[in-house]
C-alpha cells in the first residue's frame, strides 16, 4: 500500500539539443508496504521487547483518549482507533518485564511490514537527546539569552480543520488588519522582536546552547537559584527549518564526511562574529513551557522512553505505530566503530527535519553521554512496520 501524498509535477517540455543530457527526475517520496514474517526481522529473537512494550502502553493511552472511529494518522496506513484497541487491551495484560511474554504479545497481534521509500528499503537515522542547560527565572548579566513562552499573539492553524488529508499540518502566523500573515523569523526575534511582550520563559548563559535546545524540542534547565525545570516544545513561529550543516558544508567549513553536531558547535564557537549570522539561516524558532512530572513530551504527547522512541515523518507514518529498526549507530566514543542496533521502537514525535517515508530520529535520552551518541547519529538503515492483524495492508 503507498501512502497518500500530492505528486509534484515532474514534466520533461523539451530537449533543447541533442548534446544536453537530461538529469534524472527527483523520485517522488513513496511509502511502500510489503507484508513479511517475524523470521524475517534480522535479530528479532535478541531484542527485550518489554521494554518498547512500556512505550506502546503510552500510545495506547492517547490513542483511547480519542473516537473508535478517528484515523490513526492522516496517510491511511494505520486505520482506525478501533482497528488498534483490541491490540491495546491485550498488551496491557503482558506480563511487566518479561521480555518473552512482550515478544508473543507483538506476535499475536501484529503483521509486519517492510518499508520502503518507492522500492528503496534504506534511509537516514539520526538521534536527538534532551540537553542540559544552565540559567536562571531572572535575567542578568549571566543569564540573558532568552527562551520564550509562546507569545499571546501567536496564531497556529490546524489545517486538518479545513481538510481531512492535511491532518497533522499546520501554519503559524499573527492576526494584523484581520489577515494572518507571517509570524517574526528568528532573526527578527532574536534582536528583540518579542521584547516588551512577557514572553520570557527562562533565562540561560549560552546563545549556541539555546539554538540546539530549540532543534532538540526540550531539555532541562539547572536554575541558578536552585533546583532543574524540565521544559519541552510549545509551538513554532511556522517558519520553515533548515540545518544549519548544509549551508557550512556548502561554504566549505566543515567537510561533509565530518558533519555532526560536535564539528558545527566546535565552529561556532571558533567563529563567534559569524556565529549569530550562520544560527539566523534557520529562520524557524521555537517556543516552550514549563512540564512538571516526566518528560521530555513527544508530538504524540506521551514522555519519551529513551532509546526506544522514534521521531518520523506524519505525512507517512502514523504516531503510536511500532517499527523494527535494522540500523548502524555511533560506537560510545568518537573513535569506536559503528554498531548494528536491532531493536523494537516506538512512533512517538515528529520534527522539522524528518522528511520521508523510511527517515527516523531516534531518542537517546538526557545529558552529556546521550548527546555525544545523538550528535554524532547520521546513518543508513531501514526499519518494519508492525500493524494490527485486524489491517490488511496489501504490497506495492
Amino acid at each position: 500500500m503507498t501512502a497518500a501524498r500530492a505528486r509534484p509535477l515532474l514534466l520533461v517540455l523539451a530537449l533543447l539539443a541533442s548534446c544536453v543530457t537530461p538529469e534524472e527526475p527527483p523520485r517522488e517520496d513513496r511509502l511502500e508496504l510489503e507484508p513479511i514474517g517475524f523470521d524475517a526481522l534480522p535479530g528479532w529473537g535478541d531484542d527485550d521487547q518489554a521494554a518498547a512494550l512500556v512505550a506502546f502502553r503510552a500510545s495506547c493511552d492517547r490513542l483511547r483518549a480519542r473516537g473508535a472511529d478517528a484515523s490513526v494518522g492522516r496517510s491511511g496506513v494505520g486505520g482506525a482507533v478501533a482497528d488498534w484497541l483490541p491490540a491495546c487491551d491485550a498488551g496491557m495484560d503482558a506480563a511487566d518485564g518479561d521480555a518473552a511474554a512482550a515478544r508473543a504479545f507483538f506476535e499475536s497481534w501484529f503483521q509486519p511490514y517492510a518499508a520502503s521509500n518507492a522500492g528503496d528499503p534504506t534511509g537516514l537515522f539520526t538521534g536527538y537527546f534532551e540537553p542540559l542547560l544552565h540559567g536562571s527565572r531572572e535575567r542578568s548579566e549571566t543569564y540573558s539569552v532568552p527562551l520564550h513562552a509562546r507569545p499571546e499573539d501567536l496564531v497556529t492553524v490546524d489545517l486538518a480543520t479545513f481538510a481531512e488529508d492535511l491532518e497533522g499540518r499546520s501554519i503559524a502566523g499573527r492576526v494584523a488588519g484581520g489577515t494572518l500573515v507571517l509570524y517574526p523569523e528568528r532573526a527578527e526575534i532574536v534582536a528583540g522582536a518579542l521584547d516588551g511582550q512577557g514572553a520570557e520563559l527562562v533565562w540561560v548563559d549560552d546563545p549556541v546552547d539555546a539554538f540546539f535546545l530549540q532543534i532538540q524540542g526540550s531539555g532541562i534547565v539547572e536554575l541558578a537559584e536552585g533546583g532543574r525545570m524540565r521544559i519541552g516544545y510549545a509551538a513554532s513561529n511556522g517558519r520553515s527549518y533548515l540545518a544549519i550543516g548544509k549551508p557550512l558544508i556548502e561554504r566549505g567549513a566543515i567537510p561533509k564526511d565530518q558533519i555532526s553536531m560536535q564539528a558545527i558547535r566546535a565552529w561556532l564557537a571558533d567563529n563567534p562574529n559569524e556565529a549569530a549570522a550562520v544560527m539566523n539561516l534557520n529562520r524557524s524558532y521555537v517556543f516552550f513551557r514549563e512540564i512538571d512530572g516526566p518528560g521530555p513530551i513527544g508530538a504524540q504527547g506521551v514522555a519519551l522512553t529513551p532509546g526506544r522512541s522514534l521521531a518520523v515523518d506524519r505525512a507517512f507514518l502514523p504516531l503510536g505505530v511500532p517499527l523494527w529498526l535494522d540500523i548502524l549507530i555511533p560506537g560510545p566514543t568518537d573513535d569506536a566503530p559503528d554498531e548494528p542496533m536491532r531493536r523494537l521502537v516506538v512512533a512517538q514525535d515528529t520534527g522539522g527535519a524528518i522528511k520521508g517515508p523510511v527517515r527516523g530520529d531516534l531518542f537517546w535520552g538526557t545529558g552529556e553521554e546521550a548527546g555525544s551518541r545523538a550528535g554524532r547519529m547520521k546513518h543508513e538503515g531501514r526499519y518494519f512496520l508492525l500493524l494490527p492483524k485486524v489491517l490488511v495492508v496489501a504490497g506495492p
